[in-house]
């Protein structure tokens, strides 16, 4: 039943290039097709009808599954589907015009300049004060992705013109400005260590990159240490990122093109943010907003 499945997943690792990340999120979704269909006696995946796939999606839904997971449920459903239809497996997608409930929209938590400046100027006279220093200076500077910055190799960045360049997702590389602080602090990690240019940026054990989980638990650290109590971790800086240049800028293809996102729509949630700030600044300071007191 899941031969197919494993060869679309092939597909995707090969061809797409896609992260194990999202190869296990794509894997996960469609045995959770395919052991539902088993479970039905509905035969094989490949073989669902449109009417099937809807009692999928009804199942799931009623088993307490979120908006937002069916909703990728569904997209890894409808990929896996569109690859058969290329194939010639199948003649129309089951698919097609199948919709999942609608997700609430949440917007990202970001830290205000404030919170920012005072996260990444944590002491360096600390143990690993100045690679902390490097790191968070360099993620907030740049909006790397946390897989972005593990990967970073020393070649990777031009400190004398201030460019870092990434591989991001889909395999597609970008380079991205490092502000002067960055670099600063990124010279000074590099001297302590004096690291090659083949060295990993930020090394973990032996002789491989600093884990993801290390970095997340580090930086949670590092924020309680700061004062700032809030669930702070490596997205939330890149959130904070795309959210200060937006609200500067205005120029939302910019910051699209700075984050690496395919589509402009993925970058359209920090338009909301800044209404938000907008709207703040608006309640606070226009004499026809403010809300009388009672009594």
């Amino acid at each position: 039943m899941n031969n197919g499945i494993e060869a679309f997943l092939e597909h995707l690792q090969v061809e797409r290039a896609m992260s194990a990340h999202t190869l296990d999120a794509y894997r996960r979704d469609l045995d959770a097709l395919a052991g539902w269909a088993q479970v039905q006696g509905a035969g094989e995946v490949a073989r669902l009808d449109a009417a099937r796939l809807r009692e999928f999606v009804a199942a799931e839904h009623r088993r307490g599954l979120a908006p937002k997971s069916l909703q990728r449920r569904l997209s890894a459903c409808r990929s896996y589907y569109a690859w058969l239809l290329r194939n010639g497996v199948i003649p129309a997608s089951p698919a097609a015009g199948l919709r999942a409930p609608k997700a609430p929209r949440k917007l990202p938590q970001v830290l205000d300049v404030d919170e920012a400046v005072r996260l990444v100027e944590v002491p360096t006279d600390a143990p690993l004060g100045l690679r902390d220093r490097a790191l968070l200076e360099l993620f907030y500077s740049s909006g790397l992705r946390l897989s972005e910055l593990c990967a970073l190799r020393w070649r990777d960045l031009q400190l004398d013109v201030g460019l870092v360049t990434v591989l991001g997702k889909g395999g597609k590389q970008r380079s991205v400005p490092v502000g002067s602080h960055a670099r600063r602090a990124l010279e000074e990690w590099r001297a302590s260590i004096g690291a090659g240019s083949d060295a990993f940026v930020f090394p973990g054990r032996g002789d491989g990159p600093i884990s993801q989980r290390a970095v997340q638990i580090r930086i949670r650290q590092l924020a309680a240490r700061q004062g700032l109590f809030k669930n702070v971790h490596p997205h939330m800086l890149r959130h904070s990122f795309a959210s200060h240049v937006l609200e500067s800028s205005g120029d939302l293809r910019g910051v699209q093109e700075l984050l690496g996102h395919a589509d402009i729509a993925t970058t359209q949630i920090y338009t909301h943010l800044d209404f938000q700030h907008l709207a703040k600044v608006y309640d606070a300071a226009h004499p026809r907003a403010r809300r009388k007191r009672s009594g």
